[in-house]
Order: structure tokens, then C-alpha cells, then sequence
């Protein structure tokens, strides 16, 4: 997911300067026994003023033989840096089922050599919002120079204050190798919907590529 970076480097004999770096966009498909699933995330700084940056998340499951796609979720927000590790943020969300909608939250995020932690709670900024959470969690130990392995847990929960009831969540997880920019490995995305908690579950293989 994301990772943010601060290497500094050396002017003259004394100075020291630290160079601007924004996290790669990370793309990534599963193709499994549902259909195909598909997440994009992007998180960036605005160079002169790192303060203040832009996050998206594209989300999406398909069915094989269906034309339509009923299960999408999209979501751009531009993030203000609070304290080391926390953002807030603020834009809009969308789903077919609840159209576009403007939301706010918090991001908090931890980054070392193994763990990425991050856990985001929003809420829709109208009459009757939905309240979600995200914790997302990887654990990518060394092999050598070039290779890791890759771990990821990530899950989801909706509430729906309109009903008092479920929206949406899943349980999904990643598990394999990591080769510089690319992962790849085994998957799985369990996936319930509205108040009846309706289950799709979607086992296959991805491939995780860190576009810089």
C-alpha cells in the first residue's frame, strides 16, 4: 500500500539536504474463482507544500459472464498532515448503491523494514452517513537484496446509521513473495453485503506492482 520514504543526501562537505521522495501507486489484480478483483491506490505529496498531499483508492470485484459491475468503490480525498503518522482527510466516496458522497476521516500509518500498519475511520459528511473503517496490515521480510516475503491482512466494515445495520465489509489476504517492485502469490477476498450479510468469497492469484 503505501509507503513513505526519506533519504538525504550530501551537498559539499557539511550540508545536508533532504530530498523529496512521494510514495509509487500501487496496482493490483486478482484474477480468481468469483472473477477478477482490482485495487489502485494512490498517495502524494504536493512537493512545495508536503503538508499537504492527495490519496484515491479504485476498488472493484467482477463476476465471470456479468456485464455489469454492481461492486465498485472509488474514493480521492486531498489528506493535511497532523502529527507524525496521522492525516486527515477529506473528499468524496462513491458506490452504486450510495452514489457520490462527500466524507471526511483520519489516516494513521506505520512504516519500518517489515510492518505496514494503517487504519482509516470515515464518515459521510450528510443526513443518515455511513460509517466505515479500514485496517490494513503487511509484514514483507527480507530474503535477501532483491526478494521478501509478502503478507497482507486487510479488512473493512459499513455501518449504515439510515437502518442501524450492516453495509459492507470483507476479510481479505495476501500471501507470497516479493520481487523489488512486483508481488505475487496466493489470495483470498471474503465479502459480505448489506443488513443480510450476503456472502461472495473470490480464491485466486495476484500480482502487486509499484508503479514510481
Amino acid at each position: 500500500m503505501v509507503l513513505i520514504s526519506v533519504s538525504i543526501r550530501s551537498y559539499g562537505q557539511n550540508a545536508e539536504v533532504p530530498s523529496f521522495h512521494n510514495p509509487p501507486i500501487n496496482v493490483e489484480p486478482m484474477v480468481g474463482s468469483r472473477g477478477l478483483s482490482f485495487q489502485m491506490i494512490i498517495d502524494k505529496k504536493i512537493k512545495s507544500l508536503p503538508q499537504v498531499g492527495f490519496f484515491s483508492v479504485t476498488d472493484l470485484n467482477t463476476d465471470w459472464g456479468e456485464r455489469n459491475l454492481n461492486d465498485v468503490m472509488t474514493q480521492a480525498n486531498l489528506t493535511l498532515d497532523l502529527v507524525k503518522g496521522l492525516r486527515l482527510n477529506a473528499g468524496f466516496h462513491y458506490t452504486p448503491v450510495t452514489g457520490i458522497r462527500p466524507s471526511a476521516g483520519l489516516i494513521y500509518s506505520f512504516v519500518n523494514d517489515k510492518w505496514l500498519i494503517i487504519a482509516s475511520p470515515r464518515i459521510d459528511l450528510q443526513q443518515n452517513p455511513n460509517i466505515e473503517g479500514i485496517v490494513l496490515t503487511e509484514f514483507k521480510p527480507k530474503i535477501n537484496e532483491n526478494w521478501s516475503i509478502y503478507t497482507r491482512v486487510q479488512g473493512l466494515y459499513s455501518h449504515m446509521t439510515e437502518i442501524s445495520d450492516h453495509g459492507r465489509s470483507y476479510i481479505r489476504a495476501r500471501a507470497g513473495l516479493s520481487y523489488k517492485e512486483i508481488a505475487f502469490g496466493v489470495g483470498a477476498n471474503i465479502e459480505y453485503y448489506g443488513p443480510l450479510k450476503h456472502n461472495e468469497n473470490n480464491i485466486g492469484v495476484f500480482t502487486k506492482i509499484m508503479l514510481f
